[in-house]
């Protein structure tokens, strides 16, 4: 539901980046403050972050590898227990996108 703290390492896949072309990831490697991270924790976890830098300017994007927590990280997680979050591969994006389905459907 939400996160504070900080980290000093993180690879990041920008707004940019398809599935062919992938080469829109940085890798930092610096202290950061965590001014926000949202998404959804299943088999695959699907996370965005934004981050902010010692002279308050911001970075963001889908968190790939290599979250680094430096002092603290302060995560609240919400269930959803009537739901069952999964991800289908979406031909016309080329990633895997998020299904929403009732736990008591057959998936």
């Amino acid at each position: 539901m939400t996160c504070v703290g900080s980290i000093t390492k993180a690879t990041l896949r920008l707004a940019n980046a398809t599935a062919s072309n992938t080469n829109q990831i940085i890798h930092l490697n610096e202290r950061f403050e965590i001014v926000s991270l949202v998404g959804t924790l299943n088999k695959a976890p699907h996370l965005h972050i934004c981050l902010s830098d010692k002279d308050g300017k911001t970075v963001g994007g889908h968190v790939i590898s290599d979250l680094e927590v430096f002092t603290t990280a302060e995560i609240v997680i919400g269930e959803c227990t009537g739901l069952q979050f999964t991800r289908e591969m979406d031909d016309r994006t080329g990633f895997p996108e998020l299904v929403i389905s009732s736990r008591s459907e057959k998936v």
